[in-house]
C-alpha cells in the first residue's frame, strides 16, 4: 500500500493518495461535495476553482481541484462564485443576419470597452488563456481570436471576480462564441472597416466620374 500524503484543504487536515487530484483527495477524505463536481458524475462542471499554495512556496496561484494532483505540504482553498449584480441577459433568436455582430456585443457587453488592462484576468486564469487580449479583440471585431483563446474556458469565473470593470471576461467569449455559431459568417476585417466608416474614424471619398470627353483627343 503506497503512503499516504498529507495536506490541509479549506483548513481540514486531508490524506491522500499520491497520484489523487486535490479534488479526489477531498471527496475521499469524506467533505460534502455540493457543487463544482461535474466531473465527477454528480452535475455539470462548475470548474472547480481553488487557490493553492505548494510547500515552500510563497506565492498562490488559481487552479482547478480537478486537473491538479494534490502533493505533500500543499495548501487550499476552494473558491466561492457569487452571480454579479449585473447578468447579460440576451436571446439568440433575436440576433440579426450577421452584419451588426459589432453591435450586438457592444450593446450587450458595454463595459468591454472600459478594459483597464490591468492584467488581473490573466493572472486569475487557471488554465492560462490570454483573456485580456480576448476581451480587445471582441472589441476590435476580430471574433477569430476571441474563438481562439476561449476555446479551452472552463467558465471557472475567475476573470470575472477579477475584473474592476465588471467586464465578466469569459461570458464575452461565450457570447461571441455563442453569436458567431447561429449568425451568418461575415469576414471580420469588413465589419471592423464599416464600423470605422460609421463613426468618421475613416472617411471614404468617392470621386465624381471623369466627364466623357474631357482631356481626349479632338
Amino acid at each position: 500500500m503506497s503512503e499516504k500524503i498529507r495536506l490541509v484543504i479549506d483548513g481540514q487536515q486531508v490524506e491522500a493518495d499520491p497520484h489523487a487530484s486535490i479534488i479526489q483527495a477531498y471527496a475521499r477524505a469524506g467533505s460534502a461535495l455540493t457543487s463544482n463536481v461535474g466531473c465527477m458524475g454528480q452535475g455539470v462542471c462548475g470548474s472547480c476553482r481553488c487557490l493553492v499554495r505548494r510547500e515552500g512556496e510563497r506565492d498562490v496561484r488559481p487552479a482547478l481541484a480537478c486537473e491538479t494532483s494534490a502533493e505533500e505540504g500543499m495548501q487550499v482553498s476552494f473558491v466561492d462564485y457569487f452571480t454579479p449584480n449585473h447578468v447579460h441577459y440576451y436571446d439568440l433568436q433575436q440576433l440579426g443576419d450577421g452584419w451588426r455582430r459589432l453591435e450586438e456585443m457592444s450593446e450587450l457587453f458595454p463595459e468591454a470597452e472600459h478594459c483597464r488592462h490591468c492584467g488581473g484576468c490573466d493572472s486569475a486564469c487557471p488554465k492560462q488563456l490570454a483573456v485580456q487580449q480576448g476581451v480587445a479583440s471582441a472589441v476590435a471585431g476580430d471574433f477569430d481570436a476571441v474563438d481562439s483563446i476561449f476555446d479551452q474556458c472552463v467558465m471557472c469565473n475567475l476573470c470575472t471576480l477579477a475584473c474592476p470593470e465588471n467586464i465578466r471576461p469569459n461570458h464575452l467569449g461565450l457570447f461571441v462564441r455563442r453569436m458567431r455559431a447561429v449568425t451568418a459568417l461575415r469576414p471580420s476585417d469588413l465589419l471592423r472597416r464599416l464600423k470605422q466608416i460609421d463613426t468618421g474614424e475613416m472617411r471614404v471619398e468617392i470621386a465624381e466620374p471623369a466627364q466623357a470627353g474631357q482631356g481626349g483627343a479632338s
